[in-house]
């Protein structure tokens, strides 16, 4: 995805009238092109790597092939598409498998058009996004016992974690923090390695579910 092109989408849900409304809702708006549709997890990895989105809009619970698993297959494939999942569900065993396998936000379905069309954006640029009741459940969410990556975080570390966490790109916590991306970089990879994960969303997630945010 570049500024001068639409972000392309993929959408993904065992719903037809959903995929027609998300079509048409994306399809009236400028710098969005839909490129494909998907009715279950396994049809939206094989079409991802056909088609290959900047964004894939996923929905999890589907006759056929559940969008967990095909966020984990995604990843697995490396598939560069950013996946941004869209349920009417958001329980703990919904939201944390989710956001683990690699989805980089979680709206609901009752988010607004603006709402949603803002986050596919954030995601394009691989911005983590969170829907308030999911941020919630997150921020209340009980530790797991036993986890892996239980070295404490840095003061620095924690200030970019929280920046991440609202949203920040590594460009605006770098001029947030008086600091370089660079080190914004270094800061991500350290606390990466201390949490266990592998990416912002899922660094993101793991701070909120052991208490170091919220």
């Amino acid at each position: 995805m570049t500024a001068d092109l639409p972000i392309s989408l993929l959408i993904v849900d065992d719903h037809p009238v959903v995929r027609d409304g998300l079509r048409g809702m994306f399809a009236s708006a400028p710098g969005f092109t839909v490129l494909g549709e998907a009715p279950d997890g396994v049809a939206a990895v094989a079409l991802a790597r056909t088609l290959d989105p900047d964004v894939v809009l996923m929905d999890l619970r589907m006759p056929g092939g559940g969008g967990v698993d095909a966020i984990r297959e995604l990843a697995r494939q490396g598939v560069r598409a950013k996946v941004l999942v869209l349920t009417t569900y958001d329980t703990d065993s919904d939201t944390l498998p989710a956001i683990e396998a690699g989805a980089t936000g979680y709206l609901l379905k009752d988010a607004p058009r603006e709402e949603l069309f803002t986050a596919v954006r954030a995601a394009a640029q691989g911005r983590t996004v969170l829907s308030p009741a999911v941020a919630s459940r997150l921020v209340t969410a009980v530790r797991t016992p036993g986890a892996p990556g239980n070295e404490p975080l840095s003061a620095r570390e924690r200030e970019v974690l929280a920046l991440v966490a609202g949203g920040a790109s590594n460009r605006e916590a770098a001029r947030e923090l008086f600091i370089s991306e660079a080190t914004v970089k270094t800061h991500l990879t350290h606390l990466y390695v201390k949490l266990g994960v592998n990416d912002r969303a899922a660094a993101v997630a793991t701070a909120y579910r052991r208490g170091i945010l919220g």
